[in-house]
């Protein structure tokens, strides 16, 4: 599997980006998972169902499934939280792992930034960021791409892979 991420801050962009490349690359054939890292706390349950009574029982885990999906809850109970590589070797085989935040995990990622938010850029700190996709002019010595051109992203993703290491 492939991995590449996207970095920013809250608000820039990385959402929205990446529900745009996600037909991109699959319209190509791929088949992309996605790992999204969140610094808040959050339930894709609902209070009230069996699953969610399971799991507030003391289950550590909770697999939900249907003709249509399934969906593996995983209680950490205060363990600590699994590292990239321990999430990748969760998915099932796929071409391309998109990974939307760890802005600080050591691998390819491009910078969505937008300067108007008035945040400073991730860049400079980061040796992990190879692009940049941004909405307004900026002096970068990286690769500097149009945030609401998409298709010249995918491109760059997928070409920036295709790459020898």
């Amino acid at each position: 599997m492939k991995v590449f991420g996207l970095a920013g801050y809250s608000g820039s962009g990385k959402t929205t980006l990446i529900e745009k490349l996600i037909p991109r690359f699959t319209a190509r054939g791929l088949k992309v998972s996605l790992i999204k890292h969140t610094h808040h706390d959050f339930d894709v349950d609902q209070p009230g169902k069996d699953s969610w009574r399971h799991r507030q029982a003391g289950a550590s885990e909770v697999l939900l499934t249907c003709d249509r999906r399934w969906v593996l809850m995983h209680e950490l109970r205060s363990a600590p939280e699994p590292s990239l590589q321990e999430q990748l070797e969760i998915l099932s085989p796929c071409d391309l792992v998109l990974v939307e935040g760890f802005k600080q995990t050591p691998i390819s990622k491009l910078e969505v930034h937008r300067p108007a938010h008035g945040r400073p850029p991730l860049w400079p700190e980061n040796p992990s960021i190879v692009a940049v996709a941004t909405d307004a002019r900026i002096d970068c010595p990286l690769p500097v791409l149009d945030l609401n051109d998409p298709d010249a992203i995918a491109r760059f993703i997928l070409d920036y892979l295709d790459r020898p290491c």
